[in-house]
């Protein structure tokens, strides 16, 4: 039995986090274990990083699953390369703990490195300290030089697609809340649940746009927040249909209102938006089929500033806001 009132912040990292050499993937010139790691991308390639923080309370509620918080702490890191087209390669892991508990530190190592190993991506270093529950990771993919997918890059008359079906986090957030009346059943709870506390990245997909997409990013605080990004970004307006958007089947008998609620900003889904020409629906349909995810169209890409809502041939107001860190959710 582990005696965790006796472990320091080196044994903690070498407890649960340090990984021998044959263990999992290893790119680094110098990984964990040393004041820096050293890390190259193959030649031909740039590095694309990224960082997330998540603050207990904030990000997540301290009933989350440790193996799902740790699934999570990465996934929200790598779906950011996935908004890039990038390649995982490697991330650090900032923790703060409030105690030393082996119990949680064993399940979420579990969860954390699990999806590392999935992704072929390696744990290179990080801290460990004490205080509220705070982890911060930073994550290093790599991309072909000048082959990033950028906010940027979307241009007039590029169609607007979305992946999977974003909304379910909100749902289950509402469900914790006790909003909903009435209630979710037991099973339509713990699928939405998952999609919430357990996101899947989607790294394929984003490999799968390089060259095709103009632009893209991953739905973090909400689909018309986000997508407000690349609008000012791109210095571009867009018109969305939403009687276009993809509605999940946990969704489907619940009111319209409830429904656009939670799909256009209800954010934590990490499904990606992206834009790309009309001349390339073709391939769209393919990476579909070739990745088992439903990816829809949902609108248009205009020279006009701003973002246009439309039900039919209805114009629709705007009445939703994004999640703000500082602000809070919608």
């Amino acid at each position: 039995m582990i005696d965790t009132m006796s472990l320091g912040e080196f044994d903690l990292i070498e407890q649960y986090f340090w990984r021998p050499v044959g263990a999992g993937p290893h790119r680094a010139v110098v990984g964990n274990g040393d004041d820096c790691a050293v890390i190259a991308p193959a030649p031909g390639m740039q590095l694309a990083i990224s960082t997330d923080t998540m603050v207990e309370g904030r990000h997540f509620l301290s009933t989350v699953d440790p193996a799902r918080l740790g699934h999570k702490a990465l996934a929200v890191n790598l779906s950011d390369l996935a908004a890039c087209g990038a390649k995982p390669l490697a991330f650090t892991l900032a923790l703060t703990l409030p105690r030393v508990e082996a119990s949680w530190l064993s399940a979420f190592s579990k969860g954390l490195l699990a999806l590392a190993d999935e992704h072929d991506c390696e744990l290179i270093g990080g801290d460990t300290t004490a205080g509220p529950l705070t982890i911060g990771i930073t994550v290093l993919g790599e991309v072909p030089s000048g082959g990033a997918l950028l906010r940027s890059g979307a241009q007039v008359g590029d169609d607007i697609w979305i992946s999977g079906t974003p909304g379910e986090a909100r749902l289950a957030l509402e469900a914790f809340r006790g909003t909903l009346h009435p209630g979710l059943d037991a099973r339509t709870f713990e699928a939405v649940r998952a999609a919430m506390e357990c996101p899947t990245p989607r790294v394929a997909l984003g490999q799968g746009l390089r060259g095709v997409a103009t632009s893209a990013i991953d739905v973090s605080d909400g689909l018309l927040g986000d997508l407000g990004h690349v609008l000012r970004r791109s210095r571009v307006g867009a018109s969305l249909a939403l009687d276009a958007l993809p509605v999940s089947p946990y969704l489907q008998d619940r009111a319209r209102d409830l429904q656009l609620d939670c799909i256009l900003a209800g954010g934590d889904d990490y499904e990606l938006i992206f834009t790309s020409p009309a001349s390339q629906r073709e391939t769209m349909h393919q990476l579909e089929q070739q990745l088992g995810l439903m990816l829809t169209r949902v609108g248009r890409i205009e020279a006009e500033p701003g973002l246009r809502l439309w039900q039919g041939e209805q114009a629709v107001p705007n009445r939703w806001v994004s999640f703000d860190h500082f602000k809070g959710a919608a």
